[in-house]
């Protein structure tokens, strides 16, 4: 065929010049999504072949912190072993919450009523569990231990809404990165049940029928087109878009202020485009996860943001991605964390953080600064007032995190654009039903196609709501309803 092969055009199945691969279930990538949809469709006597571009298995999943966001059902057997009720309602209030505006009801749904099952799951997969609770404030433990608070549970609006519990259940490996470990078990578990995976084989565009249906995919391996016939369906597992800097330019420009991706490196967006080339519509493609350096230490969470107006924005014992996107749309990009001497130091993940001021006084800070005079040592006063009553009036930061700012000399750890690394991956993906099924413009499924993780808008779709742990318990629990969903289909000529 003389036709150029792109994810933006799907191929017709009367051009199909041969199959040169049959099988039922066709997954493209090899991540936490893809492991998980490749377990149950073979479990449940689908042939797989799963096609990977990188050269080893994994995704994106390998670099994380191999943490899965579960709970409900009254508490996974660590919660309750470490004395954490959490009811299947806290949960799924706090996921609505997480969800922001576009959260999805039915998937919320499904996931809380499941999630402490998919957890035990997990671990018959080989995903070991060390099963201690690590306590305190952690953007990534780098102890082996399991249980930790990852997200916004215990920070207001949250907590006003659902009991706060520990939710982050992490695999047992000792420093950052326990997502290899995690993702090395998943993906052995796919070959032990008989999925086939080719490596260094890139999905290039869908093949559709006459009536739209998806038939297949063509993928080029060791530079020359494949024809691969999906009898039950194509599953779409192919991560999201951040490294694509067109289309995040196009869908989610804000991105652009996190210099980091978060990624493997093959974030493309290939996926995406490949449901849109077949009439798949997209849900979120703006929202996106930021993250910055301002804690560990603990110590800096006593601290308070402001402005270039001298005005806090945000309770510092927020989850770090949501003081993150806070900081990112604070006017002229200016935004510093005010310390004083009892918890000053540098963030452990970026300690040459710039020091934009030190001062014997919040008035040296504030001149320093160049703010309108008296605007900062306003807020100061208020706030240290209202902390030695063991109170936030206005954002509500927990006891726990709340004291006055007394102690000089004071500095002004600098969070103006440019200033600090900031990290990034998008949310947005391909309209799905929970059960994987890809959805057009209508609403109306369209056959042959699933998507799971990244490459589908998922349970975490709000930048602002993101707890550590939501992508691995999105990517993985979903992964699995596909598998399960497209196994169940009858097999096509």
């Amino acid at each position: 065929m003389s036709k150029v092969l792109t994810s933006g055009h799907p191929v017709s199945v009367a051009d199909v010049p041969q199959w040169d691969i049959v099988t039922d279930v066709a997954i493209i990538g090899f991540g936490a999504a893809g492991s998980c949809a490749a377990i149950e469709a073979r479990n449940a006597g689908s042939s797989v072949d799963i096609f990977e571009v990188a050269s080893a298995p994994g995704g994106s999943a390998s670099w994380s912190g191999g943490e899965v966001y579960v709970g409900g059902s009254g508490g996974t057997t660590i919660q309750r072993k470490h004395g954490f009720e959490d009811s299947t309602e806290d949960l799924q209030r706090y996921l609505m919450m997480s969800g922001g505006p576009a959260a999805d009801q039915d998937r919320v749904t499904l996931y809380a009523n499941n999630a402490s099952a998919h957890f035990d799951w997990l671990g018959a997969q080989g995903v070991p569990f060390k099963g201690t609770y690590l306590p305190g404030k952690w953007i990534e433990p780098t102890t082996d231990d399991t249980l930790i608070w990852s997200g916004n549970e215990k920070a207001w609006p949250f907590s006003a809404q659902a009991k706060p519990a520990p939710r982050g259940h992490t695999v047992e490996f000792t420093g950052w990165g326990g997502g290899k470990l995690f993702m090395e078990k998943l993906c052995d578990q796919a070959l032990q049940v008989g999925a086939t995976a080719h490596y260094d084989a890139r999905a290039l565009c869908l093949i559709t029928d006459h009536d739209g249906a998806v038939q297949g995919v063509v993928v080029r391996i060791a530079g020359q087109p494949v024809y691969v016939q999906a009898r039950q369906g194509v599953i779409l597992c192919a991560g999201g878009f951040i490294g694509n800097r067109d289309m995040v330019k196009r869908y989610a420009p804000e991105a652009l202020k996190c210099e980091q991706l978060v990624t493997g490196g093959n974030d493309d967006g290939s996926g995406i485009r490949m449901g849109i080339s077949v009439g798949a519509t997209t849900l979120n493609m703006h929202e996106f996860f930021a993250t910055l350096p301002f804690f560990p230490p603990a110590s800096l969470v006593k601290g308070i943001f402001v402005n270039e107006r001298g005005q806090r924005f945000i309770n510092e014992d927020s989850y770090h991605g949501r003081v993150a996107h806070y900081v990112l749309r604070q006017p002229n990009g200016r935004a510093w964390l005010l310390v004083d001497n009892d918890i000053f130091a540098r963030p452990v993940i970026q300690p040459n953080i710039t020091i934009a001021a030190v001062g014997e006084t919040w008035e040296e800070i504030e001149e320093e600064l160049q703010l309108e005079p008296g605007s900062l040592v306003a807020t100061v006063n208020e706030f240290n007032r209202h902390a030695a009553e063991g109170q936030d009036p206005y954002l509500h930061k927990s006891d726990e995190w709340l004291r006055p700012l007394l102690s000089p000399p004071f500095a002004a750890l600098s969070y103006c654009s440019g200033d600090f690394d900031g990290h990034a991956f998008t949310l947005g993906g391909l309209a799905t039903l929970p059960t994987g099924e890809v959805l057009n413009a209508d609403g109306q499924a369209i056959q042959g196609l699933y998507a799971a993780g990244r490459t589908a808008c998922g349970l975490p779709r709000w930048g602002e709501g993101y707890s550590s742990g939501m992508s691995l318990g999105d990517s993985t629990f979903f992964g699995r309803q596909a598998g399960l969903s497209v196994a169940a289909n009858i097999a096509r000529d």
